[in-house]
């Protein structure tokens, strides 16, 4: 049964986990999202990292992020977004959860004791403990993963009066709307297995009118699915390409979930009925 054995010890310990090594970040807080892509990035010897980096940034700056705030990371991942937002923007107060246990459990040993991290999901955060209330929520790469009523349900428990938000999701094009009942079938099988509903999933006017009712204004969306979802998948083609991964045969089921996460961007991208987009809104809740 060696070979059970095996294969066991090749699993994710968690359906979220991915091998940053892989990817391109042998960092000790590693960076694990999709990437904001260029071809200049393309280009970089530390093309992952840079990419990483420039999705967290751009979401920051979003909404004007800056030293006074108190801010929450939801799904801060292996911590590499903690460690970016605290030294680039100089933060004061700043929290982050994590579902993953192995990954909280790393980030408390190597982070500064004035970021607090719970190991918990972003669905519960009523459940957590926080002295106080934030002035700007972050969630990169993660919150598609989700309920958008419950998600937004839960930034509400958490956010100061005029509180900023910032998170990553999906929504459909205007395609949805045409496809048969088939086609459709079809792309909730695909999204099912990287673990989005596609029944969570609306469209642009939809999703705005949902932020409404949850109490959010001066709502922006902006579609990311060239510079993600194709950059991505560009980066995996250039990745296997070069050769990096042929000595990296025992990692071959890490290997198997970047590329098919790889392939289903770029049919994503290249049918153009589900979108990959950045929101930004404020609190309006009195």
């Amino acid at each position: 049964m060696k070979w059970l054995q095996a294969i066991k010890q090749q699993l994710p310990k968690h359906k979220y986990a991915i091998n940053a090594k892989l990817l391109g970040d042998d960092g000790l807080l590693a960076w694990s999202n999709l990437g904001l892509w260029s071809d200049t990035t393309l280009q970089k010897s530390d093309a992952y990292v840079q990419a990483c980096k420039a999705l967290a940034k751009q979401l920051a700056d979003s909404i004007q992020l800056n030293s006074q705030d108190r801010v929450l990371d939801l799904g801060c991942g292996q911590g590499a977004s903690l460690n970016f937002f605290k030294q680039y923007y100089a933060l004061k107060q700043l929290s982050g959860v994590e579902l993953q246990a192995e990954c909280v459990k790393k980030i408390k040993h190597n982070m500064p004791q004035s970021v607090d991290v719970y190991c918990e999901s972003f669905l519960n955060l009523a459940d957590i403990p926080f002295t106080e209330k934030f002035d700007a929520v972050l969630c990169i790469d993660a919150a598609y993963h989700s309920n958008l009523h419950h998600f937004l349900d839960n930034l509400q428990t958490v956010l100061t009066n005029d509180g900023r938000v910032a998170f990553h999701f999906l929504i459909f094009s205007e395609k949805w709307r045409y496809l048969s009942t088939v086609q459709k079938e079809k792309y909730r099988l695909l999204l099912k297995g990287a673990d989005v509903d596609a029944l969570h999933i609306y469209s642009k006017t939809r999703t705005e009118e949902i932020l409404r009712q949850h109490h959010f204004k001066d709502i922006e969306i902006e579609d990311l699915s060239e510079e993600v979802f194709l950059g991505f998948s560009k980066y995996i083609a250039l990745k296997k390409q070069s050769g990096a991964w042929t000595s990296a045969k025992q990692n071959f089921l890490d290997i198997l979930k970047i590329t098919m996460t790889a392939k289903l961007c770029h049919k994503l991208y290249q049918d153009g009925v589900v979108r990959y987009v950045k929101m930004t809104a404020k609190n309006a809740k009195a």
